[in-house]
Formats: C-alpha cells, sequence, structure tokens
C-alpha cells in the first residue's frame, strides 16, 4: 500500500523471516507499522482445544496490525509467516509521521479498514448461522470479488489450502474437504488438478 521508497524515507527497514516465524504474539503491545515485501503472513488465534481461527492473511503490499498500533492497544491475534517472507517495519512514531505528511495514504488506510471490518462483520455472520456449504461459498466470492476483483466471466483459481478455508471460516478440514466435494457436484466448484475454481 505505501511505495518502499516513502517507507525507507520515513524510517523503515526490512526484515527477513522463515516459514513460520512469529512476528508478533497476542498481548503484546504495537511498536511498528508491518507491510509485506514477499511472501505471506497470517494473522490468527488459538482456542482452548489449539484449534486455529485465521483472522487474516496478507501478501505483497498489504499491510497488517494497524488498529492496535492506531489506538493503543494489544495486539489481539498472533502475526506469523506462512511463507520465507519479507516484511518492513515502520516505528510507530515514524508511521504517525507519515500519515500526517501524506493524507492520501491516511485515506487509503481508512478504505483498507473498512474493508477489513466488512470482512470481519460479514464472516461473523456466516459463522454464527450459516451451514459449511453457505460458509465456504461466502468466503470464496469474497476473495474472488473484494481481495482479487476477478471478472465476473472469469473463474477465481483459490489459492487457499483446504486447512486455511477451514481456518477460516471456523470449520473442521474433512468438512471443508467433504463440503467443496459436495459443492463440485452441485456446480458451484470446478476441481481440476486438485486445485479449486469458483
Amino acid at each position: 500500500m505505501v511505495s518502499e521508497n516513502l517507507l525507507l524515507d520515513f524510517g523503515a527497514f526490512k526484515v527477513e523471516l522463515k516459514k513460520g516465524e512469529t512476528i508478533f504474539k497476542v498481548g503484546e503491545t504495537p511498536k511498528y507499522f508491518y507491510q509485506v515485501d514477499s511472501g505471506k503472513i497470517k494473522m490468527c488465534n488459538f482456542n482452548d482445544e489449539g484449534k486455529e481461527f485465521i483472522q487474516g492473511m496478507f501478501s505483497g503490499g498489504e499491510s497488517f496490525g494497524e488498529p492496535p498500533l492506531l489506538i493503543n492497544e494489544q495486539y489481539p491475534a498472533n502475526a506469523m509467516a506462512l511463507l520465507d517472507s519479507a516484511i518492513y517495519l515502520l516505528p510507530k512514531e515514524d508511521f504517525f509521521k507519515l500519515l500526517y505528511a501524506n493524507p492520501e495514504i491516511n485515506l487509503q488506510f481508512t478504505i483498507r479498514l473498512a474493508h477489513r471490518l466488512f470482512y470481519k462483520s460479514l464472516m461473523a455472520s456466516e459463522i454464527s448461522s450459516q451451514d459449511a456449504a453457505h460458509r465456504i461459498i461466502k468466503l470464496l466470492d469474497y476473495f474472488k470479488d473484494t481481495v482479487y476483483k476477478v471478472p465476473t466471466d472469469q473463474k477465481y483459481r483459490v489459492d487457499l489450502t483446504r486447512q486455511e478455508i477451514a481456518d477460516l471460516t471456523g470449520l473442521r478440514v474433512e468438512t471443508v474437504i467433504r463440503t467443496i466435494k459436495e459443492l463440485e457436484k452441485q456446480g458451484e466448484l470446478t476441481i481440476k488438478s486438485r486445485k479449486v475454481y469458483r
């Protein structure tokens, strides 16, 4: 979202991460603005039984963890690298200087946060009241229409694993696998070489 040059001008630095490496944990105090340069980052929580729930996934150019940083609260989720990744870290004070000096970027953040709030509201409603098939379709349509903006005349190749779909929808991975097969039979999805298309 923020250009590399602008981040560097305001004091950002790049950090290389190995797959599985933790960036921050639940309860830690935010000190940096984070933006992904390459790879993939997830924010997640675990329940008492150890079941993971993914709050969001972020790749090249996307930022993560801003709400606690902006309102001076502790992180409500963990962040870790899903793949070998590189991220920019910009100290909190410098991030605020960047926002004050660049109102157009400030507006972009407001819009981005509104999209995330919309997604969380959508998924909270789905998880609390809908069956597995409906949850999966709603999630895939959100990624197709809102995240990747795939034209309506094209198929969206789902880049989420079955486990990630489970973690994003609050379902068990076995339920996701079975439901995807049922959705294929109903013509809602296509599976080619183990890849799902919507």
